[in-house]
């Protein structure tokens, strides 16, 4: 396995809408920025289910807070669609580390994976300040990982293709 360029990645995405939206003010040497998309889902006292939340009239100036300890997942506005060769790992951004998210490290996407935004578990670190969170906010980095050869598609064995929004277990 390799890790593909930026220019590698840029081909995959303008050719083969590998990611789209693509854009290219997003793109590292070796990685591409992906950002929060408009669906999270939270915890109420009232439920042990995760509740559905729509922020897309949230802002930078205006966000939703996430209070200290609090988990939540949310989605990215980045729809993917992976070819039979290529993996990728979610990365949270060190920018976002040092303001005191965490994630949880269940951000692996098989080859295949399809027609879907990638769902992120977060947590706010801190112990006395909520955490702000936005639609466009950069969160963290997808890597892509070229596979040689082609493995097992995704689209046949997984359970996580075709997910508009964020998506809780699927078991």
């Amino acid at each position: 396995m390799s890790v593909l360029a930026d220019w590698q990645i840029r081909a995959h995405c303008e050719q083969d809408q590998m990611v789209w939206p693509f854009r290219s003010h997003l793109l590292n040497p070796a990685s591409l920025d992906v950002v929060i998309g408009t669906q999270i889902m939270v915890e109420t006292p009232e439920s042990p289910e995760l509740h559905r939340i729509d922020i897309s009239n949230k802002t930078e100036e205006d966000p939703w807070m996430v209070m200290p300890g609090e988990f939540l997942l949310t989605e990215t506005e980045e729809q993917f669609n992976l070819p039979t060769t290529i993996a990728a790992q979610f990365v949270l951004k060190s920018s976002r580390a040092r303001d005191g998210w965490d994630h949880a490290e269940a951000g692996w996407a098989d080859p295949g994976w399809n027609n879907s935004r990638l769902t992120m578990e977060l947590k706010n670190l801190r112990q006395h300040h909520p955490l702000p969170i936005y639609p466009g906010l950069r969160i963290g980095q997808m890597v892509f990982f070229k596979m040689q050869p082609p493995a097992i598609d995704y689209s046949r064995t997984g359970r996580y293709n075709g997910h508009a929004h964020v998506m809780p277990s699927a078991g």
